[in-house]
C-alpha cells in the first residue's frame, strides 16, 4: 500500500487513493491534521508526537519541538531531556506515526509512500526528507514539489485544454511558487521557486513581537527561570491572535505570569501595517517565477492559493493586488498538498480510475562548479560560480560545459560541485568534488568537458572528461555533510578593507550588489553577460583610480538599466 504525505512545518498529513478519488487519513484522535510537534515524557522518556506533544510547547518548552522542518538538511541538533535529534529524526517520528495513523485506518500495511517537499528545498534538504521517511519504515518511493501536489489536488490532471496554472503555496515555515502549464496529457513544471524562511511562523513572530513591546515593562528578564515559559505563551498566544485576525477585525493576545494576565488588543489593519515587509517578501518569487517560465501574468488560466497561512486576508489581499483578480479557493488549503501526494501515489501505482499522464519537474537551484577568472589587469580570481544547470531546468537533463587549465604545464584539475545563484560559491550549497589528472600543457590549451546529469528523484551525477587522454572521472552526489558557514569576521575584513574612500565606497558597494542581483536575477548568455560586466568593474576598483572607477560604475550602471530598468527610491 502506497499513501500520500504532507510533511508540513506547522500540521502535517496523510491521505490515499481509493476507489477512485484521495481521501484524507484521519489521525487516532479523528483530526485530519497532525501538529508536527515531538515532545518526550521527563518521567518516563516516552515519545509523544502530534497534539498531545503541541501543547506541551508552553509549558515544557525544553522538552517540546516543533518547526524543525526548517533546519532539514543541516547539522542542528535539538536537546529533548537526556537525547539529542537532528531535524530528519524529529521528522521521521512525526512520519513514523502518519504511518501508523494510516494503517489502523486502511486495515493493512504501509509500506511506500510519496512525500511532499518545498519546491525551494535544495539536494541536503531533499535527501535529508527521504531519510527521515527511511527511518519512519517508508520506502520513499518519490518526492514531490509541494506546489505541483496542490496543483494534482485542484484536479488539474484531468484537465483536456491546455493552460497554465500558477500555485501560490504559503505554509507555516516555507513559501513555494510554481507556474504549471498542462499540454496533451503532460503537466510540466515551468518554473518553481520560493523562500524556506517565510511563512505563518514569521506573521507570528511579528505579532509576538507587538506584545512584547507593548508589554515590554512587565516581561520578566531573560535571567528569570519563567522567561522561556512566558515566551512560548506569547509565541502561542500569537498563533491563537492570527487565526482570529482571519476571521475577526480585532484580536486580543491573553498571556497570563507572575500572577497577573498580561493583554495587548491589535486589529487587522495594524497587524497589515507591520507585516508590510513580509508581504513585500512574497512578491519577489512571485516575478521571478513569471520571468523564468516567460509566462506573462494575463496568460495564467488560474491562481491556486494553498497553505494555511494563505487563510489570512492580508494574504489573499495582497495577491489580489497582485494579480488584478481573485485566486482559486476550492479546496481546504490545509489538505490540498496531502490530497495531490495521494493522487501522485494514485498515479504510481497505476489506478484505473486515473488517466495516464506525465508528470515533468524542474531543477529548484542551479548547479555548476567553482572556476577561476583572470581579469583585464591579468590578476585572477577563484571562488567564482559557473552554472551547468541552471535552475528551472525541466528534469531529467544533462547538458555538459567545458572549462580549460589557467596555468602552464597543469597537472590535475579540482573539480568543486556546487547548488545556488550566487556568483561566490561561498554564497552557495556545495555538494561535492573530485579531482582529474591533466596532460601538462600551455594554460588554456587542455579542455575539460563536465557533465551535469540530473534526474527527477534529485540524484545528480558528474562526469569530467579529458578529451586529449580520454581520461573519465563520475562523482555521484548521494549526501554530504554540511558545509560550513564562512567566517563571519572574515567577511567583515573583507568589506573594512573596502572603505578607501566612503562616499566612492557606498556607490561602489551598491552598483556591485545589484550586479549580483541582476546576476540571480537572469539566466542564459544575459547571466554570462552581466558576470563579465562585474569583473571589468571589479578590476578597476582594484586599481583605485577615482576617475576610472565613477567612468566604469557610470557604465555598468547604464548596462543594468537597459537590462530591468532604472533604479528608483
Amino acid at each position: 500500500m502506497i499513501i500520500g504525505i504532507d510533511l508540513g512545518t506547522t500540521n502535517s498529513a496523510v491521505a490515499v487513493w481509493r476507489d477512485g478519488q484521495a481521501e484524507l487519513i484521519p489521525n487516532s484522535l479523528g483530526h485530519r491534521l497532525t501538529p508536527s510537534a515531538v515532545s518526550v515524557d521527563e518521567k518516563t522518556g516516552e515519545i509523544m508526537v502530534g497534539l498531545a506533544a503541541r501543547e506541551r510547547m508552553s509549558t515544557h518548552p525544553n522538552l517540546t519541538a516543533t518547526v524543525f522542518k526548517r533546519y532539514m538538511g543541516s547539522k542542528r541538533s535539538t536537546t529533548l531531556g537526556r537525547n539529542s535529534y537532528q531535524p530528519e529524526e524529529l521528522s521521521a517520528m512525526v512520519l513514523r506515526s502518519l504511518k501508523d495513523d494510516a494503517e489502523a485506518y486502511l486495515g493493512q500495511e504501509v509500506t511506500e509512500a510519496v512525500i511532499t517537499v518545498p519546491a525551494y528545498f535544495n539536494d541536503r534538504q531533499r535527501k535529508a526528507t527521504r531519510k527521515a521517511g527511511e527511518l519512519a519504515g517508508l520506502k520513499v518511493e518519490r518526492l514531490i514539489n509541494e506546489p505541483t501536489a496542490a496543483a494534482l489536488a485542484y484536479g488539474i490532471h484531468e484537465l483536456e485544454a491546455e493552460t497554465r496554472f500558477l500555485i501560490f503555496d504559503l505554509g507555516g515555515g516555507t513559501f513555494d511558487v510554481s507556474i504549471l502549464e498542462i499540454f496533451e496529457g503532460i503537466i510540466e513544471v515551468r518554473a518553481s521557486t520560493g523562500d524556506n524562511r517565510l511563512g505563518g511562523e514569521d506573521f507570528n513572530e511579528v505579532l509576538a513581537a507587538g506584545f512584547k513591546e507593548a508589554r515590554e515593562k512587565d516581561l520578566p528578564s531573560w535571567s528569570d527561570p519563567e522567561a522561556a515559559l512566558v515566551g512560548e505563551r506569547i509565541r502561542e498566544a500569537a498563533e491563537r491572535a492570527r487565526r482570529a485576525l482571519s476571521n475577526d477585525p480585532q484580536a486580543t493576545m491573553s498571556v497570563t505570569w507572575g500572577g497577573k494576565s498580561h493583554e495587548w488588543t491589535v486589529s487587522a489593519e495594524e497587524f497589515e501595517t507591520r507585516c508590510a515587509a513580509l508581504l513585500d517578501r512574497l512578491r519577489e518569487p512571485v516575478l521571478r517565477a513569471l520571468r523564468d517560465s516567460t509566462i506573462q501574468a494575463a496568460d495564467l488560466g488560474e491562481i491556486i492559493m494553498v497553505g494555511g497561512a494563505t487563510r489570512m486576508p492580508l494574504v489573499r489581499k495582497a495577491v489580489t493586488r497582485m494579480f488584478g483578480r481573485f485566486p482559486a479557493n476550492r479546496i481546504n488549503p490545509d489538505e490540498a498538498v496531502a490530497l495531490g501526494a495521494a493522487v501522485q501515489a494514485g498515479l504510481k501505482a497505476r489506478d484505473a480510475a486515473l488517466k495516464e499522464v506525465v508528470l515533468t519537474d524542474v531543477c529548484p537551484y542551479s548547479m555548476g562548479v567553482e572556476i577561476a577568472e583572470e581579469r583585464r589587469d591579468g590578476t585572477v580570481r577563484d571562488g567564482i560560480f559557473s552554472p551547468i544547470l541552471e535552475r528551472n531546468t525541466i528534469i531529467p537533463a544533462s547538458r555538459v560545459n567545458t572549462y580549460y587549465t589557467m596555468a602552464d604545464n597543469q597537472t590535475s584539475v579540482r573539480m568543486k560541485v556546487y547548488q545556488g545563484e550566487a556568483r561566490q560559491v561561498a554564497e552557495n550549497v556545495k555538494l561535492g568534488e573530485l579531482d582529474i589528472k591533466v596532460p601538462p600543457g600551455k594554460r588554456g590549451e587542455i579542455a575539460v568537458e563536465v557533465r551535469f546529469s540530473y534526474d527527477i528523484n534529485g540524484l545528480l551525477e558528474v562526469d569530467v572528461h579529458v578529451p586529449k587522454t580520454g581520461d573519465r572521472r563520475e562523482l555521484v552526489i548521494i549526501d554530504e555533510e554540511t558545509a560550513k558557514a564562512p567566517d563571519f569576521e572574515k567577511r567583515r575584513a573583507a568589506l573594512a578593507a573596502l572603505k578607501h574612500h566612503p562616499r566612492e565606497a557606498d556607490a561602489n558597494r551598491a552598483a556591485l550588489a545589484r550586479g549580483e542581483r541582476c546576476y540571480e536575477k537572469f539566466l542564459g548568455d544575459t547571466r554570462d553577460r552581466i558576470g563579465f560586466m562585474i569583473r571589468t568593474f571589479e578590476a578597476v576598483l582594484d586599481a583605485q583610480d577615482p576617475r576610472a572607477i565613477e567612468a566604469a560604475r557610470g557604465e555598468l550602471l547604464a548596462a543594468l538599466d537597459m537590462l530591468e530598468g532604472e533604479t528608483w527610491l
